[in-house]
């Protein structure tokens, strides 16, 4: 099967499955990809903890951040409300910088990258981004505004109207009626970019080598490992990623290291149609054509 037929059935595979997606894959020592829609702009969710970390530990290495410094966490402040991570303690909690920023990239712990933003706001992401030469993610606010959807309005057993609202509503140019779902307000960003700031990480060249390989061990530590991972890690292999989740929107973006050298960049943003919060078979399919573009890619 070649390369177009092979992308065609993998656009079913998705269609089935209630998914459309924008997915890359690049090999980082040739530069040739394989993608399906790679530059259709997306709301980012948590993947802009990769970023935001960046960002935090180039502070810390030129000395504007200490790591150490202890941040007071008071259970009243922690709004960015999560499955895990500081907005479930019931008590005040002293944290250092740089144990905020495992909790914020490898739990994906959105109070503990909330505490981050406040030390470094938005505007000074997108600035660190566009110093390393990076385009196409936008980073507008911090994880606070991801808890102030219609899914916090619903009662658990109707969380499938806040589902129904977020799948039914975008505009052609992706636009959205729900913020936290606009392109042009959200962050955001495409799989194209989300692969080229994994490429800036693991062959550096703009970013400190010692910021990108500190980045590159916190999503080595990734604890969320149900989506793509099950595909991309062995013996073999190496599986080192972030995940982001928001209403319908299920993204991960990673390197695969294999032990014979090779390494690929993979980026996989989703959208499904489906009115359902928890839906493994999602998870599975995304999964699938991932592994099928980086699987095309390494036969080449």
């Amino acid at each position: 099967m070649n390369s177009q037929r092979a992308i065609r059935a993998l656009r079913a595979v998705l269609a089935d499955g209630g998914l459309s997606g924008s997915f890359l894959v690049r090999d980082l020592a040739t530069g040739e990809e394989v993608g399906i829609d790679p530059d259709v702009e997306l709301p980012l969710a948590s993947l802009v903890k990769i970023p935001l970390a960046a960002a935090v530990l180039e502070r810390i290495q030129d000395g504007r951040i200490d790591a150490a410094t202890m941040i007071d966490v008071l259970p009243e402040r922690s709004t960015a409300a999560g499955p895990v991570g500081l907005s479930r303690f019931r008590h005040p909690a002293r944290i250092a910088v740089e144990d905020l920023l495992y909790l914020s990239t490898a739990f994906s712990d959105n109070a503990a990258a909330d505490a981050l933003f406040h030390l470094v706001p938005p505007a000074e992401v997108n600035d660190a981004l566009a110093n390393a030469g990076l385009t196409g993610i936008t980073v507008r606010h911090p994880m606070r505004e991801l808890t102030r959807t219609p899914a916090e309005r619903f009662e658990p057993r109707e969380v499938h109207l806040a589902q129904s609202l977020a799948i039914g509503s975008r505009t052609a140019g992706h636009g959205h009626p729900i913020p936290q779902l606009d392109v042009s307000q959200a962050n955001s960003g495409t799989a194209r970019a989300c692969v080229d700031l994994l490429q800036a990480l693991w062959l550096p060249t703009r970013i400190p080598p010692a910021v990108a390989e500190q980045v590159r061990a916190l999503m080595g530590q990734n604890v969320i490992r149900h989506r793509l991972a099950p595909d991309f890690s062995s013996d073999a292999s190496r599986w080192s990623s972030k995940t982001g989740t928001l209403l319908n929107l299920r993204h991960e973006i990673g390197v695969v290291e294999h032990e014979d050298g090779s390494r690929y960049a993979i980026a996989a943003l989703t959208e499904s149609s489906v009115p359902a919060a928890a839906q493994p078979m999602a998870e599975a399919v995304m999964a699938r054509v991932a592994r099928a573009l980086h699987d095309l890619l390494r036969a080449r």
